[in-house]
């Protein structure tokens, strides 16, 4: 079986799924041909740019960009132009080459090039979008979607009330390494823990009196992750006796197996990563629409809180947590509970299903 999975790279978020997902479909279907392809710019003339002005757009416009997003909610996508950049054509020549038997998308603009492709071409390859925030945002549905793959049972119902057929729609949670789901042993200890990140780029608080508070946090050890913000890297390396300083891993679930607590922005994939590793979440407050709805969810289920964006406000909501030994231990159970419930094989029946087919897929 050759299976593509089609991506961008507007943040790393879409493509560590797609790394995630590639990872688990090696591991049952071993004989099979996965690849990961950045679709974005298989199809743009100029992809960097692309990327430069998203990047722009989510670190300086964020009102903006909460604002289109707010608006297209509920819209139908199909009945958007579609970019002439992203041209079908583009698609076929592509697919050509590749010649997949299924194609797995994991960013909403891949899902509907490729939909839009089958409705010009008639194609009967089977698509399965996998939707990596907890959204139902418009933007994922497009009717020549053969299945879908979303976090929770609300998003669903929500996918459900859209109008996209309920039997096609998987609740899997959003994909992560295979790392993240091994048994969780903390056990007993006198030392707290605490594990933050900033995403990729390592957005943290400038101030040092921040960072001087969080080393004199009485028997805390805290670990922070910068990403590839160098500079922050090597402006605390070595400067705190009780702060672990690393730069980009990708070795990050050996950290949250070691933690009692994250604090970081609420990602979907990072909210997933957490859940797996169930390891309580203080998420920074939120910017992006759909961070903002993540960390809604993370509450709602009582599995996380928000930490204001003001250093002293957010170091309060860290004190306030790390010491509470039967808060912690509430959230870690409710994230085991939820792991419990989430179909994480439907992908393989799906695709199995899909192999025993294969004269209809090819």
């Amino acid at each position: 079986m050759n299976i593509l999975i089609v991506t961008g790279k507007f943040g790393m978020g879409h493509w560590s799924a797609s790394i995630s997902l590639r990872q688990q479909l090696l591991r049952s279907f071993p004989e099979a041909q996965v690849e990961v392809m950045d679709l974005i710019a298989c199809t743009s003339h100029n992809p960097e740019s692309m990327y430069k002005w998203f990047n722009v757009l989510v670190t300086r416009g964020s009102g903006l960009f909460n604002l289109y997003y707010k608006f297209t909610q509920n819209k139908d996508s199909d009945e958007r132009p579609l970019n002439e950049e992203q041209c079908p054509d583009r698609v076929e020549e592509l697919f050509a080459v590749k010649r997949p038997d299924v194609v797995i998308a994991t960013h909403p603009i891949c899902a509907r090039i490729v939909a839009r492709w089958k409705q010009e071409t008639g194609s009967s390859l089977p698509l399965v979008t996998c939707i990596t925030d907890l959204t139902s945002h418009s933007e994922w549905i497009h009717r020549d979607t053969d299945y879908y793959l979303v976090g929770t049972e609300e998003i669903k119902e929500r996918l459900a009330a859209k109008g996209v057929d309920r039997s096609i729609i998987h609740v899997t949670g959003i994909p992560v390494r295979a790392e993240f789901k091994l048994p969780v042993h903390r056990g007993d200890r006198q030392e707290r823990n605490l594990l933050i990140m900033g995403g990729g780029l390592g957005m943290m608080p400038r101030k040092d009196s921040f960072y001087e508070v969080l080393d004199s946090l009485p028997g805390v050890n805290t670990t922070i992750i910068t990403g590839r913000n160098q500079k922050l890297y090597d402006r605390l390396v070595g400067k705190y006796p009780h702060i672990n300083v690393v730069g980009f891993t990708d070795r990050v679930y050996e950290y949250m197996a070691w933690a009692d607590l994250v604090l970081t922005k609420p990602g979907g994939i990072t909210v997933f990563e957490s859940i797996f590793s169930e390891l309580p979440i203080l998420a920074w407050e939120p910017f992006l629409e759909q961070e903002k709805r993540n960390a809604q969810f993370l509450v709602e289920r009582g599995m996380g809180r928000v930490a204001a964006k003001e250093p002293d406000e957010c170091l309060t909501a860290i004190r306030e947590l790390i010491y509470d030994d039967d808060t912690l231990a509430d959230m870690s159970a409710k994230m085991h509970a939820m792991k419990e419930q989430l179909e994480q094989e439907s992908l393989i029946h799906i695709l199995a299903r899909l192999n025993a087919e294969r004269g209809v897929c090819a």
